[in-house]
């Protein structure tokens, strides 16, 4: 069962604003999703090409009923005090055995936000809005499945909104836009706090009380492919954590630092600059370093070579 799931990406913006021309749907903090329905068949697909049915199969079960062909982009999401939480949904992603992702606590949802195909036909030239009344049409919305909801034309008051209810922030959508497999300016993300993907490409020593590590060094690559250092990052670890990703590390050390660009401490251990984190953070310093940094999960979904300086456009 082949398909062409190349999602659409937005660009980072700065600057909240209100558009009848747009629409204004509220910013995920989960893992992006494809999920393809061909003869009763369901597949999910990460925005990598890899599976992830294993993972999620109770989204596999809400989506296999009687129904259209079609293909469907969204995020998964995991809750944690009524807001989704990235870090709650590391308990899952990891899961690649069905049986054992069926008894997780973590409860899982998929929220759709855009059609691409749908009775095989190629939707995605069509303006955003119309695709949006297919997906409605196409998809019973109920248990694991929900409808990604907007506001059209008053971006300002979603986006007051959302930091208001702690949310992650607002992506702002052109009303007419088709679906491009690209970044595309006709999607803008705002966010009501900073913070992005960054490779990890080496750790400290663990000092006191902590085990494995004392902090992550990260970095971003430049637009000539150099990996430029941005700093330590010292918080967000549990004791799981600590010793999953100083597995993982260990198993990628090298000899020589991966970051060729940026000012990396010299006493360090290094790893192949292969895994991507989310990082949260207060600001970039004019040196170009994270002030503030704090882990929140690893992404499987974004390959480390994709991995730039977000930069509001």
């Amino acid at each position: 069962m082949s398909v062409d799931y190349a999602p659409m990406k937005a660009v980072l913006s700065e600057d909240p604003f209100s558009d009848p021309e747009w629409v204004f749907e509220r910013k995920l903090d989960g893992e992006r999703c494809g999920a393809l329905r061909r003869a009763g068949e369901v597949r999910l697909l990460s925005r990598t090409g890899g599976i992830l049915s294993s993972t999620y199969p109770e989204l596999v079960d809400a989506l296999s009923v009687e129904g259209p062909d079609l293909l469907l982009d969204g995020e998964i999401v995991a809750f944690a005090g009524g807001r989704t939480s990235f870090e709650r949904l590391q308990q899952r992603m990891g899961i690649r055995d069905p049986e054992r992702a069926r008894r997780s606590p973590v409860a899982v949802y998929y929220y759709l936000f855009d059609v691409l195909e749908l009775n095989g036909q190629d939707v995605r030239p069509l303006p955003l809005l119309e695709r949006k009344a297919r997906l409605r049409e196409a998809v019973e919305f109920r248990g694991h499945l929900r409808y990604t909801s907007y506001r059209r034309g008053d971006g300002e008051t979603a986006f007051r909104s959302a930091c208001r209810r702690g949310w992650e922030g607002v992506i702002a959508k052109r009303a007419a836009s088709p679906y491009v497999a690209t970044r595309s300016r006709d999607w803008l993300k705002l966010k009501c706090a900073h913070g992005q993907e960054l490779v990890i490409g080496g750790l400290t020593a663990p000092k006191g009380s902590r085990e494995r590590f004392g902090a992550l060094l990260v970095g971003y690559y430049l637009p000539d492919g150099r990996l430029r250092y941005a700093g330590k990052v010292g918080t967000g670890f549990d004791r799981p954590t600590l010793e999953r990703l100083g597995d993982e590390l260990e198993r990628l050390e090298r000899d020589t630092p991966p970051f060729e660009a940026g000012d990396p401490p010299p006493n360090a251990r290094w790893a192949e600059p292969r895994l991507v984190a989310e990082i949260a953070f207060a600001e970039w310093t004019r040196d170009g370093k994270l002030r503030q940094p704090r882990y929140q999960g690893l992404r499987d979904d974004k390959p480390a070579r994709e991995v730039v300086r977000e930069v509001p456009s």
